[in-house]
């Protein structure tokens, strides 16, 4: 019988550990938008990167890490913010979706063998959770209905996330095989 590797486990913790701190890095990187609440975040684009690079799971972790990075002050949440304020403010509910984002993204791109179409579909039904999700949230907290919620929170970012999930789609593949598996 064949002694098992901790190369394994190591592996798999530094590479949550890395995506982790991709998001720490990235996602307080925001452009404020006079027409919203919800300033306009690298965040998803990290997500979507990282949905090529972790499996559902390993990605739900990474981002539970961050949301309690997040969630315990410390400002990695968009506009160099943090703590539960933030999480229980007008942005808190996108904040959640990240959660949805990343398991449905990566269980399409893993299930399908990162094959294009299905991959980006994963992430269009993510983002599309990620935004229902985030608008019942924008529309409870800061007393707008649903629709007025949706203009404010969503419609604005489509054609951004729209280049972000392209753009994840063509590098996403480029870095999981540029990253040494085992």
């Amino acid at each position: 019988m064949k002694p098992q590797s901790s190369a394994k486990p190591i592996h798999t913790m530094v590479s949550i550990a890395l995506m982790t701190a991709l998001m720490c890095i990235f996602s307080p990187l925001a452009i404020p938008l006079p027409i919203s609440l919800v300033p306009l975040s690298f965040a998803t684009l990290v997500l979507y990167i990282m949905a090529y690079i972790l499996t559902p799971v390993h990605g739900l972790i990474s981002c539970l890490v961050y949301l309690f990075l997040g969630f315990i002050g410390l400002p990695v949440f968009s506009g160099f913010s943090g703590g539960f304020g933030k999480l229980a403010g007008p942005t808190g509910g996108y904040l959640i979706g990240y959660l949805f984002l990343i398991v449905i993204s990566s269980w399409f791109i893993h299930h399908f063998r990162m094959h294009k179409l299905w991959s980006i579909l994963g992430m269009v039904i993510g983002t599309a959770i990620l935004y229902l999700f985030g608008t019942i949230w924008l529309a409870k907290m800061a007393n707008l209905s649903f629709f007025a919620a949706l203009a404010a929170g969503v419609l604005p970012y489509l054609i951004g996330d729209a280049i972000k999930i392209i753009t994840a789609s063509i590098l996403g593949p480029i870095l999981k095989r540029a990253i040494p598996q085992k």
